[in-house]
């Protein structure tokens, strides 16, 4: 049985991380981001579907065709980031479901339904996208995670050689700088969201 974190480990993955919109200049290396996808690879998904497929924004240029893609609010945030990230997904994720997912023919189960891959592939990268906030957060980097952006444009610009991935949000990634944070947002109570059956 594990033993739960302590609360440096709690504070530093939830109570005291922010969403950042700015960050400081220490770069974000290319080990580090393999350090995160090595984390967060390891969280579960359906049938270990592991639908997301994510692009790293890391060089100028890279950063530049994505903020120019972006809503006027986060243009600025991404280009002055050390590095942001396009979480896509697979909508043939099922191919790959003989080697993910060997225990049985998970292919066979969405073949032939195009509309339950597309949900199966939104559901699960978004829970991927949650997993690389914490993977990053566990190593010591921060996030900005955001919707403001143009998906088909992305899609186009980024993933047009494979159509059948899709934008589903981006995040920029650093070393936050604790300046460019508000207040934190209400935080309600168990009792106002939550029952027990």
């Amino acid at each position: 049985m594990s033993e739960p974190l302590n609360d440096k480990a709690l504070n530093q993955l939830f109570r005291e991380a922010r969403t950042f919109n700015g960050y400081t200049d220490t770069p974000v290396s290319s080990e580090q981001l393999h350090a995160i996808w090595d984390l967060m690879k390891m969280g579960p998904t359906s049938a270990n579907m592991l639908p997301a497929r994510l692009l790293w924004c890391t060089s100028e240029e890279s950063k530049g065709r994505l903020a120019a893609l972006s809503s006027p609010g986060n243009e600025e945030k991404i280009r002055k980031a050390p590095a942001s990230v396009i979480i896509g997904m697979d909508y043939d994720f099922h191919e790959h479901l003989p080697e993910l997912f060997p225990h049985d023919d998970a292919r066979s189960w969405f073949a032939s339904d195009a509309e339950a891959r597309k949900v199966h592939a939104m559901r699960n990268s978004s829970l991927q996208g949650g997993y690389f906030i914490l993977a990053a957060r566990a190593l010591g980097l921060d996030t900005g995670p955001m919707s403001g952006f143009d998906n088909d444009a992305v899609d186009k610009e980024f993933f047009g050689d494979q159509p059948k991935v899709k934008s589903n949000f981006i995040s920029t990634l650093g070393y936050g700088d604790r300046s460019t944070i508000f207040d934190r947002s209400p935080r309600p109570e168990f009792s106002k969201f939550n029952a027990i059956l």
